[in-house]
């Protein structure tokens, strides 16, 4: 991960769509950070999370529907200035009827999801958390691929408080999502 301190020529924003294509940027707090693709086993916690809740939720195939559930969208919280990239977020669809035409997302999400990894651990913790709390993300997850691991929080006065800890094949309904399950260990590979 790469941190450059706001005092730079060009603003953080021109430096964060300067950076190379495969390189992901978030501004947060006053610094640009980046961040190179994600590991293999980051792709498939990725893209099975996606799969199974895209399908009940997102499509409504054997599930309630009424969400959009999007991979790595860019969220602009205050456009240009504080720009964050969970791994997957959802809305529920009466708050966001339609999802933007453009990369950037002005709503809120009401569901976060980081797949964390030794490199991002730390960040998505220390520093993203507090970031989707101060601006109402109302659901957290956190998915560790080596440790096998989802931890669920709701916002609750401001604080996240943990809902749900679960591990290796567990079966997981989890609000914001708990009108269906699915198996932990479909994140795995």
């Amino acid at each position: 991960m790469i941190v450059l301190p706001a005092a730079m020529p060009a603003t953080l924003y021109e430096q964060l769509c300067d950076l190379p294509e495969h390189v992901t940027g978030e501004i947060i707090n006053g610094l640009l950070h980046a961040q190179s693709p994600p590991s293999g086993c980051h792709g498939l916690a990725e893209r099975a999370l996606n799969i199974d809740l895209g399908g009940p939720y997102d499509f409504a195939r054997h599930g309630p529907g009424g969400w959009w559930i999007l991979p790595e969208p860019e969220r602009h919280v205050v456009r240009d200035t504080e720009v964050a990239v969970p791994d997957l977020a959802g809305w529920r669809r009466e708050r966001m009827p339609r999802v933007p035409d453009d990369h950037r997302f002005d709503v809120v999400p009401d569901w976060v999801c980081e797949i964390l990894s030794p490199a991002t651990a730390l960040r998505d913790r220390i520093v993203k958390l507090p970031f989707y709390a101060r601006h109402g993300v109302a659901y957290a997850w956190l998915v560790d691929p080596v440790a096998r691991t989802l931890e669920a929080f709701e916002l609750r006065q401001g604080r996240w408080l943990l809902i749900a800890s679960l591990q290796d094949d567990a079966s997981v309904r989890v609000a914001p999502f708990d009108a269906s399950d699915f198996s932990l260990g479909d994140l795995w590979g």
